[in-house]
């Protein structure tokens, strides 16, 4: 297994540490300590090309304050959570609200813009790269000093890349974190991903109010462009008139239930590549998000970042789920261990 170290910029006068890890096969992940954030993905097409699938920029400043959330690890919480405010047991805790009157995806320095510490942990038969982390008392409004920890785990003989999320904390506090990668199999960005096909055994959605925040509401998905449980093209969502698709900006932005007594599999594929992308996840909730607003003059890698050009399955538990009592809880006990693991396997669509 291949594994580089590389300076690639500085925060705060502080050295951020790019890391490339290259598998026997060819496959390769780059990643940042600076929030964890994912900056490419190499994975193989039906001809044995590896291509870059993941939006990224080659440089530490064009990331800026990375509003996009790309490949980023995102928390204390994931989502939103209404009004920056929740409350556990007596206290009620004041959180920073970083979109209009919410809080969202952890505050404005939550993981996604901290600089973690990182450490490589070189095996036999895989490669990780342990991300390390101490949010303290107060920080963007949450109780409890946090010691997350992130390991991004790569095998040398499979395609794979494994996530897993562990934390404890001395007071009780709410974690519920996430990766915020944006996937495109099309291979360097070649094409957007309306053609992308995605299959999730998920029964119902999360309705979602005009802030996108979860009403409360459990929509069950039969007989709508909703139902992934078969294969069914991302452009369907894009194309739907129905209004939770239209109030999103024309495709998906929403929670998805998935089975928590086992782990969830979904599928992502891209046909004219013959990509295809294994995603299995211990949570019990994934956000759909298919980049209906990613739209800008920003140039990435030589492309105008437009709508649609990138797909979040972003597993993690429901959002906002403080302020739903029937929703699966984020709150984290104080001295008990937060855990969460996903794993993303990369592969080719059989019988090519």
């Amino acid at each position: 297994m291949l594994v580089q170290e590389k300076l690639f910029g500085f925060i705060d006068n502080r050295p951020v540490t790019l890391f490339t890890v290259r598998n026997k096969n060819g496959f390769e992940v780059s990643c940042m300590n600076y929030g964890c954030v994912i900056i490419e993905i190499l994975a193989s097409d039906r001809r044995q090309h590896y291509e870059n699938v993941v939006l990224g920029f080659d440089t530490l400043e064009e990331y800026g304050q990375n509003a996009k959330y790309l490949g980023a690890v995102v928390g204390r919480v994931a989502g939103r959570i209404k009004g920056g405010y929740f409350r556990l047991g007596e206290n009620v805790y004041n959180i920073t609200m970083n979109e209009k009157n919410n809080h969202i995806h952890g505050g404005p320095k939550g993981f996604s813009h901290a600089l973690w510490d990182a450490t490589v942990l070189e095996g036999d038969q895989e490669t990780t790269i342990e991300f390390t982390y101490l949010s303290k008392d107060g920080e963007e409004g949450y109780p409890g000093n946090l010691e997350m920890k992130v390991a991004y785990t790569i095998l040398n003989d499979k395609d794979t890349l494994s996530i897993t999320y562990t934390g404890i904390s001395d007071k009780d506090t709410l974690v519920n974190v996430t990766n915020h990668s944006y996937f495109n199999l099309s291979g360097n960005l070649k094409r957007d991903v309306l053609g992308h096909e995605l299959m999730m055994d998920s029964p119902a959605y999360l309705e979602l109010n005009e802030e996108f925040l979860p009403t409360g509401n459990l929509v069950p998905v039969e007989n709508s462009v909703f139902d992934f449980r078969e294969s069914r093209k991302i452009a369907e969502g894009a194309a739907s008139v129905h209004p939770q698709n239209v109030l999103v900006g024309n495709g998906y932005d929403h929670p998805f239930l998935l089975k928590e007594s086992e782990p969830s599999i979904m599928v992502l594929s891209d046909e004219e590549s013959g990509r295809k992308l294994v995603v299995e996840t211990t949570e019990s909730a994934v956000v759909l998000y298919t980049g209906n607003n990613l739209g800008s003059s920003t140039l990435m890698r030589g492309e105008q970042l437009r709508d649609y050009l990138g797909v979040c399955l972003e597993t993690q538990g429901p959002p906002d789920s403080i302020h739903h009592p029937h929703f699966r809880s984020s709150i984290l006990k104080a001295g008990k261990e937060y855990k969460s693991t996903t794993i993303f396997s990369f592969g080719v669509i059989a019988g090519e």
